[in-house]
């Protein structure tokens, strides 16, 4: 019942597009640009990066990866784009085996994209290997909360298993063969583990970000849930239930700085 839905939801012009083609980034880029409610939350994960950026006093590759529909260059135009479809970004890279001389990145930013990796260990390897001292990498990840674990479950095409033991998991299709509870799986069960195995890399913030606004809109695949005259309350709604962003949030950025 439920399932379908949220099929009813969805966008027409992206029903028909594969997930990774170059056309369905395009349709998801316009989304971004044209749903104000969506931009908005874009853009907030686009500011948290930059103001980093903004605050390193250093020099070095700024990448993307993961770059598909994302507006980030409109905002930074120095980064370095990238994804693993060819012809949607300036690169095309495999996150396990970044094509990229040790210590040549000051920073990498990554939108929904750590849990689409089958093995993050070798991901983290490379993130260690290539930053130079002081560098970031910023995640913007689904969370595995009380609301997040019921609507990945119900309301999303991809996998959520927090259950899973471990980091790894089989993918022949990048776009829909994933984990979605990775990050948390990572950075909140097994955190320890990921200490020991990764001393250099210290996990500097783990933040809750709002995300009323992006359910609101219909996100980049649905249709939006509310009327366009009633975005203007979002943001209230959002300040609002804020302090329970820990449990009612969809998404969490977390930055990892290399020591």
């Amino acid at each position: 019942m439920i399932k379908a839905i949220v099929a009813n939801l969805k966008e027409n012009s992206i029903v028909n597009l594969e997930p990774g083609h170059p056309d369905f980034f395009l349709t998801q880029r316009q989304f971004i640009k044209n749903k104000a409610l969506l931009f908005r939350s874009y853009r907030m994960f686009y500011d948290h990066f930059l103001k980093i950026i903004h605050s390193q006093k250093c020099e070095g590759i700024i990448l993307e990866l993961g770059s598909g529909g994302s507006l980030l260059k409109d905002f930074l135009p120095d980064v370095t784009t990238s994804d693993v479809t060819e012809g949607v970004a300036d690169l095309k890279v495999d996150a396990q085996k970044l094509p990229f001389k040790d210590q040549s990145l000051r920073a990498i930013f990554m939108s929904s994209v750590l849990h689409h990796i089958p093995n993050c260990e070798l991901f983290f390897k490379e993130v260690d290997r290539c930053l130079i001292n002081n560098g970031v990498c910023v995640m913007v990840e689904p969370t595995s909360n009380f609301l997040g674990r019921f609507f990945y479950k119900h309301f999303h095409h991809e996998p959520h298993h927090p259950e899973l033991q471990e980091w790894i998991f089989d993918q022949s299709n990048s776009m829909l063969d994933t984990n979605q509870a990775l990050s948390w799986i990572v950075f909140e069960r097994d955190i320890k583990k990921f200490q020991q195995k990764f001393p250099n890399l210290n996990v500097e913030c783990k933040e809750f970000v709002p995300t009323w606004g992006y359910i609101l809109s219909g996100g980049v695949n649905y249709r939006p849930l509310i009327p366009k005259f009633l975005n203007f309350i979002v943001p209230a709604v959002e300040f609002i239930l804020s302090p329970l962003d820990r449990y009612l949030s969809l998404a969490w950025i977390i930055t990892i700085r290399k020591t």
